[in-house]
């Protein structure tokens, strides 16, 4: 079984910020000094923050033409290809570039099929690379095998299966013992921790995770010696 440890000082090695419902200044703030890669229509809003893009990737349809010209060509990255979304473009340039642990910032709000759109790739590339979203002050891990964490007793876990997922856990108020959660059948939203010691033992599937945030620092997977 993994350990899911949050280490102090380790950081996630970028911030992805998609075109959709974003934090305030003060939580880009305590990622500061990190890469951020920007879908070109968050990049508006970046800008407006007073934020300084690292790169800004996409196909340029929905970054206004007034705010292309305050970024040197440079950390634009034009992709038409439509094939793909903004999400999955940064996700590719991340995986050539080796930024591998990732903050998502703006991962839902706006349209509903972009929200959809977005999980289907995180869905894609989640065993690829260490995908974390941070949304209203929680993490969003995505879980594929068993794993372990340690939690605040009273914490609100939410386990949503992707699309389906057998769990056996301890220490939660509404305990499973090899049920399966399925999308459109049964979900596992808003249970409750009772115990520090979370376990999740995946016997099929996979699942999201969420937790409260750890900001600013990464969950790592380690396999326990």
């Amino acid at each position: 079984m993994k350990t899911i440890n949050f280490p102090a000082g380790n950081r996630f090695s970028a911030v992805v910020c998609l075109n959709a419902n974003l934090p305030d200044k003060f939580v880009f703030d305590m990622v500061a000094s990190l890469p951020l890669l920007v879908a070109d229509g968050a990049a508006n809003n970046i800008l407006a923050l007073g934020l300084d893009p690292t790169k800004v990737i996409g196909d340029m349809d929905s970054f206004f033409m007034s705010n292309q010209q305050q970024i040197p060509q440079e950390k634009l990255l034009i992709i038409p290809d439509q094939e793909t979304n903004d999400f999955e473009k940064i996700l590719q340039y991340c995986i050539h570039n080796n930024y591998n642990d990732l903050l998502i910032f703006g991962f839902h709000g706006g349209e509903l099929e972009h929200t959809l759109n977005n999980w289907s790739v995180l869905k894609k590339y989640c065993k690829r690379l260490n995908l974390c979203i941070f949304d209203n002050n929680r993490y969003g891990i995505p879980i594929y095998e068993s794993v372990e964490l340690f939690v605040n007793v009273g914490e609100i876990i939410s386990l949503i299966p992707q699309p389906m997922v057998q769990l056996r856990t301890h220490n939660l108020e509404w305990e499973l013992h090899g049920e399966i959660l399925e999308l459109g059948k049964r979900e596992g939203a808003r249970n409750v921790a009772v115990g520090e010691h979370l376990t999740l033992e995946v016997l099929e599937g996979e699942l999201l995770l969420f937790i409260n945030h750890r900001l600013p620092i990464a969950p790592v997977f380690l396999y326990p010696f």
